[in-house]
């Protein structure tokens, strides 16, 4: 994006986030779709655990993933106050279940760090960039890496 003086500007990234357990997660909100309450979800057989199962979501068969255990932390034991992010990446909704959906945040690309090379999508090869709000570290999530290639999306 071009200033009037002609200089080129990274535009802001607006980032929701969230809660998982104690850590605080974000992702753009260019791939949020809707937020809902907990549904219970359809199980289906030899299912990954982290894949909680499908909801109907006005006709569409949603996959509903528990984010906490997807990223190696304790799976979430939902109940009323979990939501479910519904998130669209390369053209296919998923659901991801987290514990609550704390607020949108504006940062500048040049705020975000890059995160330490620390091993495998078990957590920290799904983070894109790291982020200190408010004494918060927020972890912005790459849902490509999260989703694919279990769930057939790619990038």
């Amino acid at each position: 994006m071009k200033s009037p003086d002609g200089t080129t500007h990274r535009a802001e990234l607006e980032l929701l986030s969230f809660r998982l357990g104690e850590q605080d997660f974000c992702v753009d909100i260019r791939t949020i779709r809707e937020i809902r309450g907990w549904t219970r979800a359809t199980p289906l057989p030899h299912a990954p655990p982290w894949l909680r199962g499908l909801i109907n979501l006005r006709g569409t068969v949603l996959p509903v993933i528990d984010l906490s255990s997807r990223l190696g932390m304790a799976p979430v034991v939902p109940d009323a106050r979990n939501v479910i992010i519904v998130a669209e990446v390369a053209t296919r909704q998923t659901g991801l279940l987290v514990d609550a959906v704390s607020d949108i945040v504006t940062v500048s690309p040049e705020a975000l760090q890059p995160p330490p090379a620390l091993g495998d999508c078990q957590g920290a090869g799904c983070v894109a960039g790291l982020a200190v709000i408010d004494d918060r570290m927020l972890r912005l999530l790459d849902l490509h890496a999260v989703l694919a290639p279990e769930l057939g999306v790619t990038a």
